[in-house]
């Protein structure tokens, strides 16, 4: 019988929080080591834990997994949230993606130089380009693809979540996706992982910033 779910990342969002989103819809437990030093980094290679020398890992039914889609899909394809057919997976996987592309760019911001004109360029393409494609796809509709949970809605309230932080009001423009966020919000695990004491974690801080410097010998800012 394989253990329990293990997470090792920083004490941060980054690309582990959403898989730790993932792992709380589809009611798996885990538990989480933090990097918090270089040496904890070195060892994992020196062990051959990271396939390409980056995290998240993640070691789950006796396995020990890199890069966050495939994490992400493995995880939705186990616990049923990756679309009943092929076509509905692809479906899954190009909404994901999308979504990824916005969050990662949030994610970068605590290591931006200007971050005023960084700010800019995520709201303008988030309500330009990425907003609109998904309020498209929930009219009619309540989930994103073939009217069932999948990981893409999971990621999709993510990112509500992550946008309505930096830009106040910034669903005004979209009633559907404000819809399907308090909808969201009415799932239990959902709701459970956002009060006090979860697992979820907070907006990145100088801490987490200078962690992730100190753990990949940074030198400087990079974007």
């Amino acid at each position: 019988m394989a253990g329990k779910v293990v997470l090792h990342y920083f004490n941060g969002r980054g690309k582990m929080e959403s898989i730790r989103w993932l792992l709380t819809v589809a009611e798996v437990d885990f538990d989480e080591v933090f990097l918090t030093t270089r040496e904890q980094y070195l060892k994992l290679l020196s062990d051959g834990d990271l396939m390409f020398q980056q995290v998240p890992l993640v070691e789950m039914d006796d396995m020990k997994l890199v890069q966050t889609k495939a994490i992400l899909n493995y995880i939705a394809e186990k616990h049923n949230l990756h679309g009943k057919d092929l076509k509905d997976k692809l479906m899954v996987n190009i909404h994901s993606e999308g979504l990824m592309d916005l969050m990662e760019m949030i994610m970068m911001l605590p290591f931006a130089a200007d971050v005023k004109t960084k700010l800019d360029n995520i709201q303008n393409k988030a309500k330009d380009r990425y907003l609109p494609v998904f309020e498209k796809a929930l009219s009619g509709a309540i989930y994103l693809v073939g009217g069932r949970l999948s990981c893409a809605d999971v990621q999709l309230f993510e990112c509500t979540l992550m946008l309505e932080e930096k830009f106040a009001g910034i669903l005004a423009e979209f009633p559907k996706l404000q819809s399907f966020r308090d909808m969201m919000n009415r799932i239990p695990a959902i709701s459970r992982f956002q009060q006090p004491g979860s697992k979820r974690k907070p907006q990145p801080d100088d801490v987490y910033v200078k962690t992730i410097m100190e753990v990949f010998d940074i030198k400087s800012p990079f974007l």
